[in-house]
């Protein structure tokens, strides 16, 4: 069967609204004046894992629900602009959409709007093994509907990895995605002990690669049963803002594993990446591109 498509992208898309606040947490007050301005632009995790991996020069295709929104005018835009495939299942309570306050230190505070999703939400079963079929790799984000996606998944012998964010290791949602995926990425945030996590993670589900991203402290990689520790890459730029740095690490390291480089190499690609992330503006979507990830790459 012919796989045209390197990696298929489920769910993830929306629109986030970017507020620079003067400091997280923040003060209670009746107003603030926001000097930086507001903005609402489209990117939410699948976006930014789409577009991170077409800018490495993978064939990307994306899979959402979106609505007939303002919202998701910009998600289908952004799209187009970046030249990413984009399947948009019809979604009748809208596309999406968060607000990010973000601090001067690049820290980022989440506020997700929960009725933009539905318990009964489905991808449509024909869809997803169409396109899973056509790619050689799946990313699944942990939004909904996602988790109805993977036994069909594995049923069309593509490769599937998934991203857990700030699981605390012990919620029930994120375990089907942890136990269906060859690749799992999470991050250290919310683990009292990441290495316990990780390998009750390879030893209940079928992962070969297991990686924790640690922020300035660089990322642990568990492959083979051994633990290794990535260091940090240097940011090429001040640093600015932390959004997205997780889904340009899950990118780079996808654009490495998928290439057969070992999970080693594909992990400093991961951080080179999440590096260069945080120097670019939570307004801006400006992932690095293959040359230049390449080129920081050398002699590491």
């Amino acid at each position: 069967m012919s796989r045209d498509i390197d990696v298929l992208v489920l769910g993830g898309a929306g629109v986030d609204t970017i507020v620079y606040v003067p400091q997280l947490p923040l003060p209670y007050a009746d107003s603030y004046m926001i000097e930086q301005g507001i903005r609402t632009r489209a990117g939410q995790t699948g976006d930014f894992v789409a577009l991170g991996l077409g800018a490495l020069g993978l064939r990307v295709h994306h899979l959402d629900m979106l609505g007939d929104d303002p919202e998701g005018g910009l998600v289908r835009a952004l799209h187009r602009e970046k030249g990413i495939a984009l399947t948009a299942i019809p979604q009748p309570v809208g596309t999406k959409r968060a607000v990010n306050l973000v601090s001067p230190d690049g820290r980022r505070l989440s506020l997700y709007d929960a009725s933009r999703t539905l318990i009964e939400d489905r991808f449509p079963d024909d869809t997803v093994r169409t396109l899973a079929a056509a790619s050689r790799h799946v990313h699944v984000t942990i939004t909904q509907p996602c988790a109805d996606t993977l036994p069909l998944l594995r049923e069309t012998g593509a490769t599937v990895s998934t991203d857990l964010h700030d699981w605390d290791g012990e919620n029930p949602y994120h375990e089907p995605f942890a136990h269906a995926a060859d690749v799992v990425f999470l991050s250290t945030t919310a683990l009292s002990d990441p290495e316990r996590t990780m390998r009750r993670i390879a030893d209940r589900g079928r992962v070969e690669v297991v990686v924790a991203t640690a922020g300035a402290k660089g990322a642990y990689l568990l492959a083979d049963d051994e633990l290794t520790h990535i260091p940090p890459a240097a940011p090429p730029a001040p640093i600015l803002d932390s959004n997205g740095a997780g889904d340009a690490f899950a990118a780079a390291f996808l654009h490495g594993w998928l290439n057969r480089e070992t999970p080693r190499r594909s992990a400093l690609y991961g951080t080179i990446a999440g590096a260069h992330a945080c120097t670019v503006a939570s307004t801006e979507t400006e992932p690095i591109g293959r040359d230049d990830l390449l080129a920081r790459a050398t002699g590491l």
